[in-house]
């Protein structure tokens, strides 16, 4: 069996078991809490615009979810960005990027401040997306599959006013999606990529494959999975989508064909990507120095692949 990239997260049968997400308090419309006070009784912290900072990284596909997301909606004013660097060192993401290498909102130099000054004896992997409050500095979530639900659902108030409705009214069928998808694609990469035995690997490349032949069908009578409307199931496959042939066919060993190589999703993607709110989102460059030099027992040389041709997403 291989070293395991994620120690913690390896199971002893080979297969990557992804971490669940510590912080889960949410804002909401509902929340009993005033302006400036902390969460209510239920975990809830008051919608406040210009209170939050959202942290992401522009090489992960999760956060690059919610940065799509609140550009959509138009919550760019509401709710303010922080932009770590692609290169995570043994104390993890860092605000490097910034002058003098601090978050000039939070005042912290690595992430892990803001988690450690809300849980002292947090032991697990420092994620991004995060919300933290600015007021007090504490994480209020890194629950990134809530984050971007709440962002349409909470945050109406503050929404643009042509943005569009992410979330149908009727989502058992998108809910159906999003839970397949992510099992299977957005997380599948990952139990590919991280698998530390031959077992593990080939169960999740053939659950990835097949999955991605489903969708592919899907899409050939439709522009969206829902059919004429974007919805959030769709972010949510797209940022695996563009970094499937920069990253996953090759460093995660998901080769079985480039995305390019998948007629009706590569058109899908392509169209997304030059949809506002999506392609100036994505930054190729980050992307691939993260993967490729992070991931040392991956890619113990460091090397970044100078392709593909990011101009195939617009030519």
């Amino acid at each position: 069996m291989t070293r395991a990239q994620f120690v913690g997260e390896s199971a002893p049968t080979g297969e990557w078991k992804r971490q669940g997400n510590r912080f889960t308090g949410r804002i909401s419309r509902d929340a009993a809490s005033a302006p400036g006070e902390g969460p209510d009784d239920q975990g809830l912290w008051p919608v406040e615009p210009g209170r939050y900072r959202l942290v992401v990284s522009l090489a992960c596909p999760w956060a690059h979810r919610a940065v799509i997301v609140r550009k959509l909606l138009g919550l760019e004013d509401a709710i303010s960005l922080a932009i770590v660097d692609p290169i995570r060192d043994e104390q993890g993401w860092r605000f490097t990027l910034d002058p003098n290498g601090q978050d000039p909102v939070l005042g912290i130099s690595y992430l892990s401040e803001a988690y450690l000054g809300t849980d002292p004896e947090y032991q697990g992997r420092v994620t991004v997306p995060a919300i933290v409050d600015t007021v007090s500095g504490l994480v209020v979530t890194n629950d990134y599959p809530q984050i971007t639900l709440d962002l349409s659902t909470e945050w109406v108030d503050f929404h643009r006013p042509d943005a569009p409705r992410l979330i149908p009214a009727e989502r058992a069928e998108m809910d159906q999606l999003i839970a397949e998808i992510y099992t299977d694609v957005n997380n599948g990469v990952y139990k590919c990529g991280f698998a530390t035995s031959q077992e593990a690997y080939e169960e999740a490349y053939d659950a990835l494959f097949a999955r991605l032949d489903v969708l592919d069908k899907r899409l050939a009578d439709r522009d969206y999975l829902l059919g004429d409307s974007l919805s959030e199931v769709d972010i949510r496959l797209f940022t695996t989508l563009v970094r499937f042939d920069a990253v996953y066919h090759g460093h995660f060993k998901c080769n079985r064909n480039k995305l390019t190589e998948l007629p009706n999703l590569w058109a899908y993607a392509r169209r997304l990507y030059q949809t506002p709110g999506f392609g100036e989102t994505v930054d190729f460059d980050q992307i691939k120095r993260h993967y490729y030099v992070t991931h040392d027992t991956i890619n113990p040389t460091g090397i970044v692949p100078k392709g593909p041709d990011p101009r195939v997403w617009t030519d």
